[in-house]
């Protein structure tokens, strides 16, 4: 992957959103242990990421790149259930959720690619 890339910059910027989501759980909703979870999931996309760029070979690349969209998965859960226990209004949870899918296709197609390109001979 090149240094300066989309699906990288994306998930950085996705996980400055999560940690300013929950700095505002924490202080205006005095809520600390959903905020956690997010926290841990959210940030957790782009380290992998980040990790999966010197991967020791393509399965290494392609093993961090899936635990990058399952984290991708999680938090998309979390930010689910915040809004829907209230704690994010529709239009917090409609910007955060469309950037929380436009991750997870991304990482989806990247994931996609790469098998299909593990798959072809002289690879």
């Amino acid at each position: 992957m090149k240094q300066n890339n989309a699906v990288l910059e994306k998930s950085l910027c996705f996980a400055v959103r999560v940690v300013n989501l929950c700095r505002y759980l924490q202080t205006a909703h005095d809520e600390h242990v959903l905020s956690r979870q997010i926290l841990r999931s959210g940030t957790s996309i782009g380290a992998n990421i980040r990790e999966a760029q010197h991967g020791q070979s393509r399965r290494d690349f392609l093993s961090k790149m899936n635990i990058a969209l399952k984290e991708a998965t999680e938090t998309e859960y979390w930010i689910e259930l915040l809004f829907q226990s209230n704690y994010l209004n529709e239009a917090e949870y409609k910007s955060i959720i469309t950037n929380s899918i436009e991750l997870k296709k991304i990482l989806a197609s990247i994931s996609i690619s790469t098998k299909e390109k593990y798959k072809k001979p002289n690879s």
